[in-house]
């Protein structure tokens, strides 16, 4: 009766374990994606990053516009950045909506953001404009360095016709009354 128990148990334990680190199998797919996008702009490659956007966003902000504002962002001299780390939260089950499936996926970036070649009223300036986007935890500046260390939380939107090439919608709430031409409202609805 003892060991009749301790098998059940044992089972039990095994399913609820299984249970808790079956991952979506698109997780694989959508952490490549994204991760080849993070890749891509730390290598200074933008117009490969800016092929792992969704093609409906540059009915928002043209394919040349984005590609001006990454070059400037990461390959702006004055201000470099680095991308030190990419971590993933919980992806979430793609949902099928109008013919193509969406996938909220949260993700965190550690990013250097070295600014000492700017003037003291500059590094202010973006120790403010820093600190009021990631908050006053997530922004150190290291003097020694003349860099700043952030820990970005961001969320991106994976979009897929197909389950298997994904392309990609930072969200970002200032930016939702833009958003609400591209992506379904049950998915704005969730950030």
């Amino acid at each position: 009766m003892k060991t009749k128990s301790l098998l059940f148990l044992f089972i039990m334990l095994s399913l609820m374990a299984f249970s808790q680190t079956k991952a979506n199998p698109d997780d694989a797919a959508i952490r490549k994606s994204l991760t080849y996008f993070v890749n891509s702009i730390q290598s200074k490659q933008i117009d490969q990053a800016v092929s792992g956007i969704y093609p409906k966003f540059f009915t928002i902000v043209s394919k040349e516009q984005m590609t001006q504002i990454l070059n400037m962002t990461y390959n702006n001299p004055f201000m470099k950045i680095e991308v030190e780390d990419l971590k993933f939260g919980n992806i979430e089950k793609p949902e099928l909506i109008t013919g193509e499936y969406f996938s909220i996926t949260p993700y965190f970036l550690k990013l250097k953001c070295n600014v000492s070649s700017l003037n003291d009223d500059m590094k202010k300036k973006m120790n403010g404009a820093l600190t009021a986007k990631y908050g006053a935890n997530n922004v150190k500046y290291v003097a020694s360095e003349g860099s700043y260390l952030i820990n970005a939380a961001m969320k991106a939107c994976a979009v897929s016709k197909d389950k298997k090439t994904w392309k990609f919608v930072i969200l970002e709430k200032e930016y939702k009354k833009e958003l609400v031409k591209i992506l379904p409202k049950k998915i704005l609805d969730k950030f």
